[in-house]
Formats: structure tokens, C-alpha cells, sequence
């Protein structure tokens, strides 16, 4: 089930590869149901909070009419960064799924944040699937940007 919707974040980093944007793709899911996805547009955008995860997240909220996305799972191929775990964890989102670690030295992982952050609510963290898979994408957009 993991790997599907993974797939699905993988297709949509895919299509902000193609629109010279960090090839990162989210999506929420409800009950075995893809409610919203969404990929970076911080270029297109003009706009440094339009990362996918925050993106997917609004959609999602305004599908439910609610902030609060207690029943859902979100699958990102990324690593959440600082905004996005906190837009994950004020969403009160039940499990995150990521592909490939960030590994930003002087950075906090998204457990680091997940135990920090002070809130009432703890999401449940997996990482790591389609690790390979996602790592490469982002190595070929940056592998593609420093030629």
C-alpha cells in the first residue's frame, strides 16, 4: 500500500522535474483514497512556502472543509523540511511516509521536529520507501542544474 501511493508522489515529482522545480511530489490520503496531491511550485509560484507537502495539504483541507486531517496519511518523496513539518503536525495528519532522506547537516529530522515541537499531537514517521528511487530523482535534478 506504501509503495502505490509513493508511486503516485514519485509521478508527480516527476512532472516539477519537467517544469525545472526540486522534483518533490506529495499526496494525502483518506481511507485508502487519494484525497489531494500536489508537487513544488516554489519557482513557478514565486513563492517560498509552495512546497508540496504545504500544497497538498490546503487542497486537502478545503476538500474536508477542515484543518484538521486527523484520518489522513501523507506520502511525500522528500523528507518534510521545518514548514512542512509543522504544516503536517497544526494538520494533525496520523502517519507520514517519505521517500528519501534529506540529510541537511544543522537541520532537525522530521522525528527531531515530530518530538519538539511542543504540540498536543505526534504523527507517526516512516521513511525511506522507494529510498532509491526517490534519492534519484533529486540527484538528477541537481546533477542537471550544476551542468
Amino acid at each position: 500500500m506504501e509503495e502505490k501511493f509513493m508511486k503516485r508522489a514519485l509521478a508527480l515529482a516527476k512532472r516539477a522535474y519537467a517544469q525545472d522545480e526540486v522534483p518533490i511530489g506529495a499526496v494525502v490520503v483518506k481511507n485508502g483514497e487519494i484525497i489531494s496531491s500536489a508537487f513544488n511550485k516554489r519557482e513557478k509560484a514565486n513563492d517560498a512556502t509552495a512546497h508540496a507537502e504545504i500544497l497538498a495539504i490546503s487542497k486537502a483541507c478545503k476538500k474536508l472543509g477542515d484543518f484538521r486531517l486527523a484520518d489522513c496519511d501523507i506520502y511525500v518523496t522528500l523528507e518534510p523540511c521545518t514548514m512542512c513539518m509543522g504544516a503536517i503536525l497544526n494538520a494533525r495528519i496520523k502517519n507520514v511516509f517519505f521517500g528519501a532522506y534529506a540529510n541537511k547537516q544543522n537541520v532537525l529530522s522530521s522525528e527531531e521536529i515530530n518530538e519538539r515541537a511542543g504540540l498536543n499531537h505526534k504523527t507517526t514517521i516512516v521513511g525511506g520507501v522507494l529510498k532509491e528511487e526517490c534519492e534519484r530523482l533529486v540527484k538528477d535534478y541537481f546533477a542537471d542544474k550544476r551542468k
